[in-house]
Parts: structure tokens; C-alpha cells; sequence
């Protein structure tokens, strides 16, 4: 039986866990498959900033970061109720596989189903274009882009 309130995604990715962790942590490679701005400081404490959308932005803090491993981050949006900045947890375990990497994200404290479904779906979308860029392709416009 799946855990109540808990967003779990698996994707495969055809590059290695120290691309794929890259992607996650370089301020400028993750502009490449989400967002229009970011600070990231991956380590214990630092600030995790993302605007996802250009016009929301996601806030927390790092809890781990095991480089090319592993990653958790407190996690909300700005101006949330719902979501508050630090409010949920994010984990992102990076498995090294023999044709590139199996990520796996789980996020968990989120308030009610409703946030799990949207934060599912948002996962799912920028999972996809975060494998398209780790093949070195252009993900191309985000859909997503301008949403609140």
C-alpha cells in the first residue's frame, strides 16, 4: 500500500550519476531544463532558490549532499500557504546504472492530495526535461513557464 502524501518518481537518464548530479546543483546547468533563475549553494544549510516558472519561486535549504550520490532539500514556493518555503522535503537518490543513471525522487510533507497530484505532475515534467538535457539535447521552450 503507497504511503499517504508522498510523491515518488523514477527516471532513467543516459548520462553518468556526475552529469546528472551537475544538472541538479550548477546554478547555470539547471537553467537548461527548469527555471529563469537560480542560486544554489549545495552544502549542508545552503540556500536552494529556484524560479521555476519565471514567475514562482521555490525555496529551502540543503539538508545532505553526497556529490554525484544523493541530495535532500527542504523545499516550498514563496507566498504559499499551501507549500511555505522549507515547509517539505525533497530526496534525490542518484543510482549509477549501466547505460547512464536511475534517479529517484521521493517528496514528502506535502499537506494534502491535492499538492501531491500538482507536485507530481511538476516532477514528471521537469524530470523529462532535465533526461533531455543530461542526452545533450535541448528540452526547447517550458510549457510551464509563466505559471503561478
Amino acid at each position: 500500500m503507497p504511503e499517504p502524501l508522498v510523491v515518488r518518481q523514477e527516471r532513467r537518464i543516459p548520462a553518468p550519476p556526475a552529469a546528472v548530479f551537475a544538472l541538479l546543483t550548477d546554478p547555470e546547468k539547471i537553467l537548461r531544463w527548469m527555471g529563469t533563475e537560480a542560486q544554489i549553494e549545495p552544502k549542508p544549510e545552503g540556500i536552494y532558490l529556484v524560479n521555476v516558472t519565471g514567475a514562482r519561486f521555490a525555496r529551502g535549504s540543503f539538508r545532505e549532499v553526497v556529490p554525484v550520490h544523493r541530495l535532500a532539500y527542504s523545499f516550498g514556493w514563496d507566498g504559499s500557504e499551501a507549500v511555505p518555503p522549507g515547509s517539505s522535503l525533497v530526496e534525490i537518490d542518484l543510482i549509477e546504472q549501466p547505460d547512464g543513471t536511475l534517479l529517484r525522487l521521493t517528496h514528502t510533507g506535502l499537506p494534502n492530495a491535492e499538492q501531491c497530484a500538482g507536485h507530481a505532475e511538476g516532477w514528471a515534467h521537469y524530470l523529462g526535461r532535465l533526461a533531455e538535457a543530461a542526452a545533450g539535447r535541448n528540452p526547447g521552450p517550458d510549457p510551464m513557464a509563466g505559471r503561478k
